[in-house]
Formats: structure tokens, C-alpha cells, sequence
């Protein structure tokens, strides 16, 4: 052990000999640690970030749909009763979409009128500023009631105090008019610009239920479903649901195996953008660490010169005894000790800039994202350091511990 400390001082002491020479040759391995910690922890922070934004769109919600319109395919209100009951099915939800416009005193607008069922509401998971949703009784009384956002609230009316306030749309296809009460304004959520724009919508969004539009337009909604939602509970088996579904709609209709019926799970979504999210990071930090080989290349390289330069220190110390191992041990421990010193300078480089860009990034209002620093990431990269120090700090110590002592003493 005092042998160990008597070569790390004599390491420590050759290296502040030459301070700017072995900072230059510290720069590769620094420029390399501290961009894949930078890299890796803002990839991290990025995929958590958009884990987070759209799970609250849409986590835990499928949608089943027909793949080839046929009426006898068509799903009914009694399939829907009975994929209710199933386990593991928190929601069932039918929605529609109509264009529209609707007038107030502000301005004219188009609408994007949604009619959803009650129960539809459990999948927006939203909160009211005022009011609120409106219920089943409602709905099945083909009350002319609807929800809109905060926002569009303030687009319509300049307020939020609409609640009891009526609104006229027309939908645009049947050239109908329909007088609508608010009952509900859902608060916005704070979004990044990324969310934001994928919802990017000029037009004002009316929900209402199903009912409302059968009433005024003379039609039944429920006898040409589909496509459908389902909400899952938090603890189920997405795909044996899906299954579940599938099967039970196959025998139902007299289509067994023959693809009718297909599904789209968000949870499955989320998985493969997870997992591009992660390829595209760990490339990106593959590339970057080449910049540790090139920083290598530097350490072999002044070490070569130290070897060259310290030519006669080594032909005495072989002269008075000293063995090839202690000679060889020396100028490894000298690289291993540069490349960890510059590991060490990379990685609190890495920390600090990856939290700087997602403060950078915040300020731009682009998004929340919070530097994810990975110990695994970072003794990994303080391992690699290690390594490169050993890997390219061998040869100029072999070439310095196979000196010949004459020869040693004899160069000028």
C-alpha cells in the first residue's frame, strides 16, 4: 500500500510538472464524458418528459375499430353493454365528430362539435373551473347541454363565467341549427409547445351528448358504431383485454379470424416511441463517444513523449535496481490518473450542462424537461475512462519498462 501512494505521488507530481500539456491531453477524454452524460441524461429527460405529456392523453386507452365497413360487422349498443362488464374495463366510450360554426357577439367561429356519452368523460380526466360535466340523465333525456374548454370560453364570450350561458351552433352537414346550455368549463392544462401543437385547433371544440344530436336531426347514432374507446384499469393486461374484446366481437358478428376487428392500444404506442426515444439517445451518445477514442489517442500520445523525455530518469532508476513491473506500473498509473482526473472534470461538466440546456430549453418554453443523471450512466463512464487510461497508457509504459539501462543513460 505505501508502494501504491509513493507511485501515485510520483504520477501526481509528473503530471503538475507539465500542467498544460496534460489539460490539452485531458480535453479528448472531457469533450467525450461530458457529452454522453449531457446526452444521455437530457435523451432521458426528454422521453420522460413525453411519457408524461401525452400519458395524460391518452394512458390506459384503446381503440377498437371495423377494418372493412360491412352493416353486418357493425357494432351495437348491446356489444357495448356486454365488453362493459368485462374485467379489467374501467369506461366504454362511442364519440362522433361534426363540423359546425357557431356566432356570438365577439366574432363568428368554427366548431368541431364532439358528442360523447357521459361515460366518455372518465378518458379526458379533466378538471372544471366552472360547472361541470353533464350527467347520465341528461343525456338520455336528450337534454341540449354542453362543455367546452377554459379557453374557448374566453374565444366565445371574453369569460369564464359561462356557465347557464346558451350558445347557437349549426352543424355544417345537415344545415341544422341547435340551441346548446353550458354546463361545464373544463381548466387548461399547462402543456408544452409540443402538445400544444400536436392539439393545435383554430376552431372552438363543443362536447355534448349523443342525444342532443339524434333529437334535433331525427337519426339513431347507435345503430352505426364503428369504432369505439375503451379505459382499462390501471392493473390490467392490455393485450389479453384486446384479445378479450377481439374474440368476443369475432363470435359475436360470425368473423372469427378474419381481421374485422382491429385495435390500437396507447399503452403500445408508448412503448415504441419509448423505445425510438431510446435508440436515437444512445446512438447520438455512441457518436459521441468517439470523441473518448480520440481522447485516448492523446493519452498514448503524451505519455510517449514523457517516456522519450524522461529516457535517462528511467535508465538510473533500472541502474540502481528498479524492476521492468515498478517501471511499467509507473507510467500506467500516470495515464490512468490523467484520464480519471479528466472523467471526473467530464462528468460535472455533463451534470451541469445537461441541467443548464433543460433550463435553456424551459426558458424557450418547449417543454419541462428534467435532466434524468443515471448513476449507472455515470460509473459506467467513470469505468470507460478508467479503461481508456489503462488501454492507451499501455504500450508507452511497456516501451519505457523494456529500456535497456545503457542505453537509457547514454541518450541525450
Amino acid at each position: 500500500m505505501t508502494q501504491l501512494g509513493e507511485y501515485i505521488k510520483m504520477a501526481l507530481k509528473n503530471i503538475a510538472a507539465n500542467k498544460g500539456r496534460t489539460l490539452l491531453t485531458m480535453l479528448g477524454i472531457i469533450i467525450g464524458i461530458s457529452s454522453v452524460i449531457l446526452i444521455m441524461s437530457i435523451g432521458n429527460g426528454a422521453t420522460d418528459m413525453i411519457a408524461t405529456e401525452l400519458g395524460s392523453l391518452g394512458k390506459g386507452q384503446i381503440a377498437f375499430y371495423i377494418s372493412q365497413y360491412d352493416e353486418k360487422y357493425l357494432i351495437t349498443e348491446d356489444d357495448l353493454d356486454h365488453i362493459r362488464e368485462m374485467e379489467g374495463i374501467k369506461a366504454v366510450a362511442v364519440q362522433d365528430y361534426f363540423d359546425g360554426t357557431t356566432k356570438t357577439k365577439r366574432d363568428d367561429f368554427k366548431a368541431t362539435i364532439v358528442t360523447i356519452n357521459p361515460e366518455g368523460f372518465a378518458f379526458q380526466d379533466s378538471t372544471y373551473l366552472k360547472g361541470g360535466e353533464y350527467t347520465e340523465e341528461q343525456a338520455e333525456a336528450g337534454k341540449a347541454v354542453c362543455v367546452i374548454s377554459e379557453e374557448d370560453a374566453m374565444k366565445l364570450f371574453g369569460s369564464t363565467n359561462v356557465v347557464g350561458m346558451d350558445i347557437d351552433v349549426t352543424i355544417s352537414s345537415w344545415d341544422q341549427d341547435i340551441t346548446l346550455t353550458i354546463v361545464g368549463v373544463t381548466a387548461t392544462e399547462e402543456t408544452s409547445n409540443m402538445v400544444e401543437a400536436l392539439n393545435a385547433d383554430p376552431s372552438v371544440q363543443i362536447i355534448m351528448p349523443p342525444e342532443a344530436i339524434e333529437r334535433t336531426l331525427g337519426i339513431d347514432m347507435n345503430d352505426s358504431i364503428y369504432e369505439f374507446y375503451v379505459l382499462k384499469e390501471d392493473d390490467a393486461d392490455a393485450k389479453q383485454l384486446c384479445k378479450d374484446v377481439v374474440d368476443y366481437l369475432e363470435t359475436k358478428h360470425h368473423c372469427k379470424g378474419d381481421y374485422i376487428y382491429v385495435y390500437q392500444s396507447f399503452d403500445d404506442m408508448m412503448a415504441t416511441i419509448n423505445q425510438v426515444m431510446n435508440l436515437i439517445t444512445i446512438f447520438v451518445a455512441f457518436v459521441a463517444s468517439v470523441s473518448l477514442l480520440v481522447g485516448g489517442i492523446g493519452v498514448m500520445n503524451i505519455m510517449l513523449v514523457s517516456v522519450t523525455e524522461r529516457t535517462k530518469e528511467i535508465g538510473i532508476r533500472k541502474a540502481l535496481g528498479a524492476k521492468t513491473g515498478s517501471i511499467m506500473f509507473q507510467f500506467l498509473m500516470e495515464a490512468t490518473i490523467i484520464t480519471l482526473i479528466g472523467g471526473a472534470i467530464g462528468i460535472v461538466l455533463g451534470v451541469l450542462g445537461a441541467k443548464g440546456v433543460c433550463a435553456i430549453v424551459a426558458q424557450l418554453g418547449l417543454g419541462k424537461i428534467e435532466a434524468v443523471i443515471s448513476p449507472v450512466v455515470v460509473l459506467v463512464a467513470t469505468g470507460f475512462s478508467s479503461m481508456i487510461g489503462i488501454f492507451f497508457g499501455i504500450y508507452p509504459a511497456k516501451k519505457a519498462a523494456r529500456m535497456s539501462p545503457i542505453d537509457a543513460l547514454r541518450h541525450e
